[in-house]
């Protein structure tokens, strides 16, 4: 796979730094790892990713604004040659509470990043990938959340809307991509033990909700990254337009 190129957006921490390691541990040899503010939990995961024997770049970039993402590409090709596997993971909640009180502008910030950044962030993978504008193909996984199934009343059904946004775009982008060799998925993780939880002041929510889970506990990070690789992997050769829940059963 030393031939393969893969970025992951949000990739210094949480699910996307278990996806940088996981990669490198299956054996994908350029992995460029975006971050926006973390840059020490970053070269941490490069760190882990280099000593398995992949080359990472570490590339700062907020995907909340168009001309950071112009720019992670552009640097991601220089470094690396064109893109061949997105993993299309950076997002964030907002500050959890009931809807009539959320600000705003977190909501819209909320928005920006995890939908209209996640499109344009595709975009840029597709034009590099799609057999169409002489690309090689390739594969595209879309983060999504259980937030999109379950709504997230009285936390943040603003986050629910945007990733139930990313799972009607998966399924038409896939019908779209299908005939030029890029196959997109999602991956929908429940209760996951990673600190977004506490980031959105929302402590103690994987105590609190983990009586409701059928297999009784949070789920980890890897456990999200190994469906991701999976779903990345010519083992998923025919699987285009899904979204896979990794939720324990919630």
């Amino acid at each position: 796979m030393t031939d393969r190129v893969l970025m992951v957006t949000g990739g210094s921490r949480g699910i996307g730094a278990a996806c940088v390691i996981g990669a490198a541990k299956a054996g994908y040899g350029r992995i460029a790892l975006n971050y926006t503010r973390d840059a020490a939990a970053a070269e941490a995961t490069a760190a882990a990713a280099r000593a398995l024997g992949a080359e990472v770049a570490i590339i700062q970039a907020d995907v909340g604004v168009p001309e950071d993402i112009t720019r992670l590409f552009a640097e991601t090709d220089a470094r690396f040659g064109p893109l061949t596997h997105l993993v299309n993971n950076a997002g964030i909640t907002g500050r959890t509470g009931a809807f009539a009180d959320a600000d705003p502008a977190e909501i819209a910030r909320v928005i920006d990043l995890n939908v209209t950044g996640a499109l344009l962030v595709a975009q840029e993978a597709v034009k590099r990938m799609s057999t169409a504008r002489g690309g090689g193909g390739g594969a595209i996984i879309n983060i999504s959340s259980m937030a999109a199934t379950l709504g997230s009343a009285g936390e943040y059904v603003w986050y629910a809307a945007s990733k139930g946004a990313i799972d009607s775009f998966t399924l038409g982008l896939a019908r779209e991509l299908a005939r030029e060799g890029i196959r997109v998925n999602a991956v929908a993780p429940g209760l996951i033990a990673t600190d977004i939880h506490d980031a959105s002041g929302a402590v103690g929510r994987l105590e609190r909700l983990a009586p409701s889970i059928p297999l009784a506990r949070p789920g980890t990070a890897d456990e999200v990254a190994q469906a991701v690789l999976f779903l990345l992997s010519e083992a998923a050769s025919y699987t285009t337009g899904a979204v896979l829940k990794v939720s324990g059963g919630r």
